[in-house]
């Protein structure tokens, strides 16, 4: 049985039956890594040894008729900014080759716990500072669908690795954009959950933006609902992090929502979109109404929050790196240190003025949520560009603004709102595009809710890149 492409519940549930055997799951994992891998480069480190002993013990306690957990045998990709026990966390980044986690993040560590087995570290750009998968230390990630372009970032490899078959879920962060860019570019489903939803941590230091989170990567929004199941909840590493939902996110699933208001937005009152990506989404929020919920233009506009946000990116990323940048810098890649420096620069009326921006900005989406129950956007405004950047800085011959690339993304971070992206077809060069969908603050159930609408709609898990004979050519 090939299991290429089965989706998380699938594949937990054959192995709680006995219908599939952990060991040979992971077996056929790793064949898969091995064959496809050297043709994207989304997996940089592996523990095959340690997945295959974990399969079998797992194996032997569901023969002993013990609770295998809801990922029971699910093979997953760990993001290479987040902790593995006794795995390298390099942050994509020559100065920590060599830093080996001593334990797992929260995140890892409830995924394991809910029985999935941790395969490997996906590849990042460098501390997931760009919206494109590269680095010095790894190199380059490619998209499964045309490998001349990017996966997106900064969970390119996560992304990749799910799309090209080799994982059903990979974990992602998101603090502008990180899991919707490479799961829009990738063609699957990324949720950046509520700020505090999944913990962060253990940190050296906490963080101080407010803007990052952790999510995941699925080729399914059911797929997606499990992983909420299984890693949200408070925990004492981080102080933001949210409780538990009285209602299981696969349980909300279930409730079909009636008469959802819906506001559309084609450009967030400054954004331009590439023509035919326009098309494939304005289709796909029109599709809504036909379901039962109406869908109206909203006509407002978010402030510019780009300058506050990019501050606040480099204050965090300094915050982290300080106490070694003297050290490390030489190593480092020029527009990081160039971005770390600018922090020197920022003042108390700078960080007074970001707190008005972010102030504004939350005014504007009070207004926008009681008005709809959900929000529609682009997710990127782009298909996927060249594997190796930059990214566009036009759009249809029209001049962009730096972040015009991922003008969407971004501004929920500063907001805390939970996002979703959705594929939605592929452009007339055959690349994924991506519809995102913005709920209130803590009703990530409302946006899955709605992606899973859109799903069982316009189902899109049937079809995923034809890697076969890239495989056979090697």
């Amino acid at each position: 049985m090939s299991i290429s492409y089965k989706t998380a519940h699938e594949l937990a549930r054959l192995i709680r039956t006995m219908e599939l055997s952990p060991v040979e799951v992971m077996r056929k994992t790793l064949e898969r890594i091995e064959a496809v891998n050297p043709l994207i480069n989304a997996f940089v480190a592996m523990r095959a040894e340690e997945a295959i002993t974990e399969a079998k013990e797992l194996e032997a306690r569901i023969g002993r008729g013990m609770e295998p957990g809801p990922l029971a045998g699910v093979p997953v990709g760990v993001k290479d900014l987040e902790d593995v026990e006794g795995m390298v966390t390099s942050f994509g980044s020559i100065p920590y080759k060599d830093h080996v986690a001593v334990q797992d993040s929260v995140q890892v560590a409830r995924l394991r716990r809910a029985g999935a087995i941790v395969v490997g570290k996906t590849n990042t750009p460098e501390f997931g500072f760009t919206g494109f998968t590269k680095n010095r230390l790894y190199g380059v990630t490619r998209n499964p669908w045309n490998r001349e372009r990017t996966p997106g970032g900064s969970s390119g490899g996560s992304a990749a690795a799910v799309a090209a078959g080799m994982v059903p879920i990979a974990t992602g962060s998101d603090a502008g954009g990180s899991i919707r860019i490479p799961a829009c570019y990738s063609g699957c489903f990324g949720l950046k959950p509520t700020f505090g939803r999944i913990p962060l941590g253990p940190l050296a230091r906490l963080y101080m933006t407010r803007t990052w989170t952790l999510g995941p990567l699925t080729m399914t929004v059911e797929d997606a609902a499990l992983y909420l199941d299984c890693t949200a909840g408070t925990h004492p590493a981080d102080p933001d992090s949210l409780p538990r939902p009285s209602l299981s996110y696969c349980d909300a699933l279930k409730a079909r929502p009636r008469g959802l208001k819906i506001g559309f937005s084609p450009d967030l009152g400054y954004a331009r979109v590439q023509k035919d990506v326009m098309s494939l989404v304005e289709k796909a929020a029109a599709s809504f109404d036909a379901m039962g919920h109406p869908v109206e233009i909203w006509k407002g506009a978010l402030p510019d929050v780009s300058q506050a946000w990019s501050d606040l990116m480099n204050w965090e990323l300094y915050g982290q790196l300080h106490h070694d940048l003297e050290r490390i810098r030489p190593e480092l890649g020029r527009t990081l240190v160039e971005s770390l420096d600018s922090v020197k620069a920022l003042s108390i009326a700078d960080r007074l003025r970001i707190q008005e921006v972010r102030t504004a900005l939350n005014r504007v989406l009070w207004e926008v949520f009681d008005q709809f129950d959900l929000l529609l956007t682009p997710t990127m405004p782009t298909e996927a560009f060249a594997a190796k950047g930059p990214p566009p800085e036009e759009v249809d011959g029209h001049p962009i603004p730096l972040l015009g690339a991922a003008a969407f993304t971004y501004p929920f971070n500063l907001s805390g709102h939970p996002a979703a992206t959705v594929r939605v077809g592929l452009t007339e060069s055959g690349l994924p595009a991506g519809l995102q969908i913005v709920g209130p603050r803590h009703r990530d159930d409302r946006v899955l809710q709605a992606a899973h609408l859109y799903e069982e709609a316009f189902p899109w898990n049937d079809h995923w890149p034809d890697l076969h004979m890239d495989v056979a050519r090697g």
